[in-house]
């Protein structure tokens, strides 16, 4: 396995691109850390051999003096160093997680229903935050490293080359430790952000579905099982723990050795009367030993971070190239439809080869509402899913008005269908935002006088702060009732022209069904509309009745004709609903 991919890295920098200005000011800030770094040592042997040794006072202030102005322009040049490197990776992830939000909200349905939520979220936060420190914590650190380790090495062997070889013989050992640390600790990150996404997927699902959790008395297991994941979790961390325990030592043993041979060396030549080593070589000595393999320490420490950012990258890479999004051929803007549809020998599959929607022919006039019924499975809330083009159906032709719905452009196209689900999603926001969703061509007014027309603005105005009220996550402040009546508020404001019911009535009390009741009779007037349910009874008046099975269309008419149909596919499911009534 690669210690580094360079062909990723490049990707990733290709995101610098429009901060050029920025990136370019980091690197000389980085040379300027670098220089005025290495010049510190120098100037204290210089301290030490000219001025301290010779007790020359004036010029020992003086130094003293440069020596302060070397440091404080070194603190700036640290400062603007990690302020501009975090600023730009910030600025990056901002631009990579708007184009990964942007990319997921063009996927098919199909990719959410094989993608775990949890992992989505970890890329689309923690793994992109990651990407960040590619540029905080690791790249840059890793390039000011090198720089004061060249700057250093030309310090070293303009004072003293014979003392400088000694550090220099020594360094491959380090280089070598250094690059199996890479390697093993690239396994282990990768390990470990597999088990953070698992961990999320985990939590993120129980904590959706903690009544079901708790319904059915599954809190022993699922604790035993977030045992089991959390306990793999932390072993991956360990597993780094122990690459870490191990290379740091090893590093440090190499670096107190040097200083040992260098001293001894050092030392020696004094004893000896050598003119070409002195005591502020010396000295010296100790600081740029320090110098040279500290970065290097450093840079298997910040390879690390940029590792983690790398393998993060990765994954957020392999999300944005997928081509999961619903093809957009379509460059006519949809109209108001009169609501002519037409279904044409449709095949359909949400998994190769196994077929749910078998050849469907289907026509729909304009203001018809059409009901489909059916057993479970049947195919009826496909239909819905092809219709707005969540999924692309294999062969055939759907058509509205006459156009096939592929030649629309698709924002325009799902704009003039509405859909009521039978499982009602709200955001937790006030009931006013959840009508509109922050459109803003729909005013307050537009909404309570639509609230008044359907007759569910008492109910509104009978909760806290009426329209301002916050439903909390997903609703949960609403009974299922209440909910769906938000849902056809919200379907009805958007003066759809196509609407489309989905077991809109099941599920909810008798009062909230007398209003929704009342509300499907206002807001289907005068346009097409698709009801799909089990219960019958609220189907009846349908001006068309579809009997789905086994994603075949068996039987249509309307329901006094299809009640009296001997041995009929609608007639079973009547009568197994009201024969005892």
């Amino acid at each position: 396995m690669k210690a580094f991919d360079t062909k990723l890295f490049k990707r990733i920098l290709i995101y610098t691109k429009p901060y050029q200005w920025l990136f370019r000011g980091v690197i000389i800030w980085a040379i300027g850390l670098s220089v005025f770094a290495a010049l510190r040592p120098y100037l204290l042997k210089k301290t030490v051999d000219d001025y301290i040794q010779t007790q020359d006072k004036e010029g020992l202030l003086v130094y003293i003096l440069l020596m302060g102005f070397i440091l404080l322009m070194e603190v700036l040049s640290q400062f603007y160093f990690v302020y501009w490197a975090n600023w730009l990776g910030q600025d990056i992830v901002r631009d990579i997680r708007v184009k990964l939000f942007q990319h997921m909200l063009r996927f098919k349905m199909k990719y959410y229903d094989n993608s775990p939520v949890g992992q989505l979220v970890t890329r689309s936060v923690s793994d992109i935050e990651a990407i960040a420190r590619i540029f905080s914590q690791g790249l840059f650190m890793i390039i000011s490293d090198l720089m004061k380790m060249v700057a250093v090495i030309i310090v070293m062997f303009f004072m003293n080359w014979k003392l400088s070889w000694i550090a220099i013989l020594a360094m491959p050992i380090l280089i070598y430790a250094t690059r199996i640390f890479q390697l093993k600790m690239k396994v282990a990150f990768e390990e470990v952000r597999t088990q953070v996404a698992n961990l999320n997927t985990f939590v993120q699902e129980r904590v959706t579905g903690m009544k079901i959790v708790q319904l059915f008395s599954r809190e022993q297991i699922e604790y035993e099982k977030f045992k089991e994941i959390n306990d793999k979790h932390n072993k991956a961390w360990i597993k780094t723990v122990w690459y870490n325990s191990i290379f740091f030592p090893i590093a440090d043993l190499v670096t107190y050795l040097t200083l040992a041979l260098v001293i001894y060396f050092g030392g020696l030549s004094l004893v000896e009367g050598d003119t070409t080593t002195s005591f502020g070589d010396l000295f010296t000595y100790t600081m740029l030993i320090g110098m040279l393999f500290n970065p290097l320490r450093q840079i298997a420490d910040k390879f690390n971070e940029m590792q983690m950012g790398m393998i993060a990258a990765n994954r957020v890479f392999h999300i944005l190239d997928i081509e999961e999004q619903v093809q957009q051929e379509g460059t006519e803007t949809a109209p108001h439809f009169e609501g002519k549809l037409s279904f044409q020998n449709v095949h359909f599959s949400y998994i190769e080869g196994e077929e749910i929607i078998k050849g469907i022919n289907l026509e729909v006039n304009p203001g018809e509402t059409i009901a489909i019924v059916g057993s479970t499975g049947a195919g009826k809330s496909t239909i819905i899913n092809l219709l707005n083009r969540f999924y692309e159906i294999q062969s055939g032709t759907i058509s509205i008005d006459g156009k096939d719905i592929k030649s629309f452009e698709l924002k325009s196209l799902r704009k003039q269908i509405a859909v009521v689900l039978q499982d009602v999603f709200l955001f937790a926001d006030t009931i006013l935002n959840n009508i509109t969703l922050d459109n803003p061509s729909i005013s307050r007014e537009d909404v309570i006088t639509a609230a008044q027309k359907i007759g569910v603005h008492d109910f509104i105005m009978s909760l806290p702060n009426g329209y301002d009220y916050n439903v909390k996550e997903r609703g949960v402040m609403l009974s299922s009732g209440q909910r769906q009546l938000i849902a056809f508020l919200r379907a009805y404001v958007s003066n759809p022209s196509i609407l489309i019911l989905d077991e809109a009535t099941s599920s909810i009390d008798s009062y909230s069904e007398e209003l929704i009741q009342q509300a499907t009779e206002k807001i289907t007037k005068g346009r097409t509309s698709i009801v799909i349910a089990h219960r019958l009874a609220t189907v009846i008046n349908a001006d068309k009745i579809i009997v789905m099975d086994q994603g075949k269309i068996v039987e249509q008419g309307k329901h006094a004709d299809l009640v009296n149909k001997e041995n009929g596919v609608y007639k079973s499911l009547y009568d197994a609903q009201f024969v005892n009534e």
